[in-house]
């Protein structure tokens, strides 16, 4: 078998042999900075975007530093939604079932809309890894079957979903319960104000790593512009991805309330629309994730959380049907494309109200491609400012011009119209100096 660029972490044989079989070779760029920090025992601060392989950076070494022999909580690894708990654990799984019998490591996952007095009845042994929500945690170890006091590790995935989703409460509650010398590491996209006074309370200066902050998304991405032009924008969506013919496309809106209206007005047009939002009852979103995996869907409409909180493998195309409020969920949304290598299209319909955030994007490195369909066909427009563009290049023109005339220091009759004369043939030899540049 090939060997693997993991193999300097000096791991235990049965997580190369692991990294191996999923084809790991090369470390990402957040693995090679945090997993020997992990190794250590450091806390950390991992500030990086989505599809940067942040879950291998801490599952690894975390699985390196987890004692066979002592069946007790050993690391907590929260996340805000049960799609990701449950996808972390996945991963865990993956490398733990290649251990040999004496080095087995037991991991459990706790999510909400499971039966929880059931889980209760199952922990009379404790698991050595936790996955979860923090709300479920929580609930567990109020309930005294979860322990937690033995814990030197907790991670806390997508802190800023989680302050905004109102989990930072419960974790703080069970984090509370932990030894004083935590390893603690945090992974957030971005770190918002009300953030650092959390990660102050449990982090004694922590190891900060920020991945590629110059790229704000993935190379291979290419990003599109469509104006709507008053044009019935569920319309637009259809002839879109009608042209694109996307492997698997995700149409992402504001709201509950518009995935529903764009699924339903997709659906209407004879499309097979699948649709992700926070009002599907658990066993919904599982059977959703299950058939979205299964490729029934070539087409999915959802909220900013599917950006954040699930793994879908191949993404050719992200739609916005409408920007979003916050500019760190266009990141978000358009990572969900071009991961692993493969090359992505991010088409986004604007308004001329967006035109201030479309600027804001191209402020942090983003450039469009304008575009527009002309009979079931991309065409490329010119930028969306242009007319804005020439007509501040003209009177820029205009002014240094007159800044070249001189104004005689006697008026004289007729100056006007010899001033007049002279500005037009600077005017021109600027014209034709531009047009032999």
């Amino acid at each position: 078998m090939n060997t693997t660029k993991f193999e300097s972490y000096d791991f235990k044989p049965f997580i190369i042999n692991a990294v191996k079989q999923l084809g790991f070779f090369e470390p990402t760029d957040i693995q090679k900075r945090l997993i020997p920090a992990v190794l250590k025992g450091e806390s950390a601060i991992g500030h990086s975007q989505t599809g940067t392989g942040k879950t291998h950076a801490y599952i690894l070494p975390i699985i390196e530093r987890i004692h066979p022999s002592r069946q007790e909580v050993q690391a907590v690894i929260t996340a805000p939604t049960r799609e990701l708990a449950s996808q972390i654990y996945q991963e865990i799984l993956k490398i733990t079932e290649h251990a040999a019998k004496d080095q087995e490591i037991s991991a459990r996952l706790f999510i909400g809309g499971t039966d929880k007095q059931r889980t209760i009845e199952r922990l009379k042994t404790q698991p050595q890894i936790v996955v979860g929500t923090p709300g479920r945690i929580n609930d567990l170890v109020k309930e005294q079957a979860l322990f937690v006091h033995t814990t030197s590790m907790l991670v806390i995935d997508e802190a800023d979903l989680m302050l905004d989703m109102g989990f930072l409460e419960d974790i703080d509650q069970f984090a509370g319960k932990m030894p004083e010398e935590l390893q603690m590491l945090v992974f957030s996209a971005t770190i918002p104000e009300k953030l650092k006074p959390f990660l102050k309370k449990y982090m004694e200066n922590p190891k900060y790593v920020h991945v590629d902050p110059e790229q704000a998304t993935a190379e291979k991405i290419e990003h599109w512009l469509i104006p709507s032009r008053h044009r019935d924008k569920i319309t637009l969506v259809h002839s879109s991805v009608t042209v694109f013919n996307p492997y698997l496309a995700i149409i992402f809106a504001n709201t509950k309330k518009k995935v529903d209206e764009v699924a339903d007005g997709l659906l209407d047009k004879g499309l097979k629309v699948g649709r992700i939002h926070g009002d599907l009852t658990p066993r919904e979103r599982k059977r959703m994730m299950k058939q979205v995996r299964d490729l029934e869907y070539q087409y999915i409409v959802a909220t900013d959380l599917a950006a954040r909180g699930i793994d879908i493998q191949g993404v050719s195309h992200v739609i916005n049907y409408e920007l979003p409020s916050d500019l760190d969920f266009y990141i978000h949304r358009v990572g969900r494309t071009a991961r692993a290598g493969y090359s992505g299209i991010a088409l986004t319909i604007y308004d001329p109200s967006d035109e201030d955030a479309l600027n804001r994007l191209e402020k942090m490195g983003l450039e469009f491609k304008n575009v527009d369909l002309q009979n079931g066909e991309w065409v490329e427009l010119g930028h969306r400012n242009r007319r804005q563009k020439r007509k501040k290049q003209d009177g820029e023109a205009e002014a240094q011009a007159k800044s070249m005339v001189r104004k005689p220091k006697k008026v004289k009759p007729g100056y006007k119209k010899k001033m007049q004369a002279d500005l037009e043939k600077i005017k021109k030899r600027q014209n034709r100096l531009k047009k032999k540049k």
